[in-house]
Parts: C-alpha cells; sequence; structure tokens
C-alpha cells in the first residue's frame, strides 16, 4: 500500500463529494444563528437609545463595536481553524454567543452593552460563524467553489430575513431584554449540535484552476504582481471602501424609516427585505464567479452597489424605499464572498483561514466604521443625505482598487 492511499481521506469525504455539500447545508444553518447579532443591533437600536437616553451616535456604538471585536475575532478563529478544524471555534462561539446576549440583556449602561457586544459577542462568539467557515467551505469545493461559497455567506443574509421580524416583534411584547434572552438560548442550544457535523477536517487543499500562464506560480509568490503583504493590504482597503457603503442602509434603515415617520415595524421590514434579496445576489453572483472569476465579481457588484445607494438620496417615499432596498440587497450581496474567491485564486490554499479571515476583518470593520460614521454624520447634519453620500465615497474608493488589482492581473494572465 503506498503512502498516497493511506493519507488520502475517505471516498465520501472529498472536495466536490456529496458529503461536501451536506456539510455545506449545516455551514449555513450556523451562520444563520450565528449571525443573528449583527440584525438584531440594527433592529434594537432605537429601543436602545430610548431606554439609556443617549444620542444616535453613542447607540451605534454596540454594532461598531461588534463589528471591530467580529472582525479582530474572524482571525483568531481563522488560525484556530486552520490548526484544529472548524469545530473548536465554533464550540468557542457558541460559548461567547450565549454569555454575550445574556450580558448584554443585563447591561446597566450603554458601555456596559456595548462592551457585550464587542468581546462576548463579537470576538468571541460570531466571529466563529463567518470567516473559519467562508475559507472552510473554499476548501471542500473546486469545481463549483464560487457557488458554495455564495451559499455559505448567504446564511449571513439569511440571518437577516429570519431575525429582524422576530426580534421586532419580541421587543415590541417583551422587551429587547427579553429578546437577547431568548437568542441567548438558541445559540446555547443549535450551535453546539451543528458543529458536530463539520469535525472532520478538509481534505488535502486542492489548487484553485489555472487561469493562463504560470498562472499557480503568480498565484503563491506574487499575487497581482505585488508581495503577498501588499497585495493583501489592498484588498482590506478595498473591503473597508465596499462596506463603509454597505453599512448606511443596513444599520441604519430601522431608524431612518422611524425619522420619516414610517415606524420601526417598516424599516426593520425593509432590513429583511434587504437582505432575502442579498440571499438571491450571493446565489447568483456565486455561480457567476464560477465563470468570471472573483476580481471581474467584484467589480461588476460594486458598480451596482453604487447605484442603488445613489438611489436613495432622490427617493424617500414609502414605497421607492422598499423597492431601492431591494435593489440594494440584489446589487451588494456579493461584494463580500467575492473577496474568498479573490483569495483562493491567488494564494496559497494552506494560508486561506489566516487570509480570509483577515480580509473579512475588514470588511466588517468597514461595516463597524460606517455604522458609527453614518450616525455621527446624522448627529451633526440632521439628516441622513450626507451619510448616503459619503457611503458612495467609500463606494467609489472599492472600485477603484477592483478596477486596478483586475488590470495587474490581466496583465499577469491571472484573470
Amino acid at each position: 500500500m503506498t503512502l498516497s492511499a493511506v493519507s488520502a481521506p475517505p471516498p465520501a469525504r472529498v472536495a466536490d463529494s456529496a458529503y461536501a455539500w451536506w456539510r455545506l447545508a449545516a455551514t449555513l444553518a450556523l451562520m444563520t444563528v450565528g449571525s443573528s447579532v449583527i440584525y438584531v443591533a440594527s433592529v434594537v437600536l432605537p429601543a436602545v437609545q430610548a431606554d439609556f437616553g443617549v444620542q444616535r451616535s453613542d447607540a451605534s456604538l454596540p454594532y461598531t463595536l461588534l463589528m471591530i471585536g467580529f472582525g479582530f475575532g474572524g482571525i483568531l478563529m481563522g488560525r484556530l481553524a486552520d490548526r484544529f478544524g472548524v469545530f473548536v471555534p465554533l464550540c468557542l462561539g457558541a460559548a461567547g454567543l450565549t454569555l454575550g446576549f445574556a450580558a448584554a440583556a443585563h447591561a446597566s449602561s450603554i458601555w456596559w452593552f456595548s462592551l457585550a457586544h464587542g468581546i462576548g459577542l463579537g470576538l468571541l462568539g460570531s466571529s466563529a460563524t463567518f470567516a473559519p467557515l467562508v475559507a472552510d467551505t473554499s476548501l471542500w469545493f473546486v469545481r463549483r467553489r464560487g457557488i458554495a461559497v455564495g451559499i455559505c455567506a448567504s446564511g449571513n443574509y439569511l440571518a437577516g430575513v429570519i431575525w429582524p421580524p422576530i426580534v421586532q416583534h419580541l421587543v415590541e411584547t417583551q422587551g429587547w431584554r427579553a429578546a437577547y434572552l431568548v437568542l441567548a438560548v438558541v445559540s446555547a442550544v443549535t450551535i453546539p449540535l451543528l458543529a458536530l457535523a463539520l469535525r472532520p477536517r478538509p481534505p488535502t487543499a486542492v489548487a484553485s484552476p489555472i487561469r493562463g500562464p504560470g498562472a499557480a506560480q503568480a498565484r503563491s509568490d506574487r499575487p497581482f504582481g505585488m508581495s503577498p503583504g501588499a497585495a493583501q493590504a489592498l484588498l482590506c482597503v478595498a473591503a473597508v471602501g465596499c462596506c463603509v457603503a454597505m453599512s448606511m442602509p443596513q444599520v441604519h434603515i430601522v431608524a431612518y424609516c422611524g425619522d420619516l415617520g414610517y415606524g420601526a415595524a417598516r424599516g426593520a421590514q425593509m432590513l429583511s427585505l434587504m437582505l432575502a434579496f442579498g440571499i438571491a445576489s450571493r446565489l447568483i453572483f456565486g455561480a457567476i464567479c464560477d465563470r468570471i472569476g472573483g476580481l471581474r465579481t467584484l467589480v461588476a457588484s460594486s458598480v451596482l452597489q453604487g447605484v442603488a445607494l445613489l438611489l436613495y438620496v432622490p427617493f424617500d417615499s414609502l414605497v421607492s424605499l422598499y423597492l431601492i432596498s431591494a435593489l440594494f440587497g440584489l446589487f451588494q450581496g456579493g461584494i463580500v464572498p467575492s473577496y474568498a474567491i479573490i483569495v483562493r485564486e491567488h494564494f496559497p490554499p494552506a494560508e486561506a483561514g489566516a487570509r480570509v479571515g483577515t480580509v473579512l476583518m475588514f470588511t466588517l470593520l468597514g461595516m463597524a466604521l460606517g455604522g458609527w460614521l453614518s450616525g455621527k454624520v446624522f448627529d451633526l447634519t440632521g439628516s441622513y443625505t450626507a451619510a448616503f453620500v459619503n457611503g458612495l465615497a467609500f463606494n467609489l474608493m472599492n472600485l477603484g482598487i477592483a478596477l486596478w488589482l483586475l488590470r495587474r492581473a490581466r496583465r499577469r494572465g491571472t484573470a
């Protein structure tokens, strides 16, 4: 018997196998539960602001710290997943979410409430159910990597479809503290059980398909003709830009509708609609990504997100806000998953967990910055118009970097 025969994974647990698809189903459910806190923080923002008697920017602080913790936690959890597999970080994440939700429910001030989000729910909790799962999924698929990563990442938006209406109902009937306690119980029960399905480690990483002469060597040594550190740094800056823009409607649509006189419940419905179309977007752009690659997908989605964001400026009737929110979800859903594909196409597979975690950390930092910045602009101007314009400027920065990287990749035959 040869060494390769001894070390090969069981036939049922190889890339693109039936087991990989079953594993993807469990991953989707995990991300749906683990991402709940991202949208809960948006839904409870008006109630928390009233309860603690703070300004809009201060009420946005829990979301900001959540995203910062979520981002840095993604690097930590990604490294743990590279070394031990995703089961270990998922168990840590279950504990972080359970304790974080419980601590937030009993917070006596906006500062303790914010710390519970940043440390428990972000750094030690939800981060385990995002970047490590995206990276892990990319290692279980080769031929259908784009659509698989799109399905995995759609759990983040599926959470936005499911949880805002549920939490809004709990807030109206039981209060926001009771809503957080319910989510603590859900996290404690479901995440450890689902994590059991992901205990097997990924098969030996397979290189991405070569797209041009010398592409494999270029991917490993000089991504985009640059040092790996410089290439990743540019991807991180681009990630901040797209997600500052993305966060404006996602974080503030509930409060925006309240300010316009439509009520928080209407805003929660728009957020749910936006993220429902985001699910379709991630599936559509995942399939597109398998055909045109990660960089072109990033460019296309960035252009469309900018168009949808621009529409919020002149139109604020109830019907138009529903339509624009649906378009925004449909247009921007392909951006974040495309970064994982870009990393897998241009960097070594063995570094997937750490590099995907790092880039996705900066998408979350962008969401954090955008959530706070939009609230600050509102406090200074008394209107969200300037906040939408600010988001457009950051979106243009993202598009410029993506186009520049695509041009360099074309020159090297790796795009």
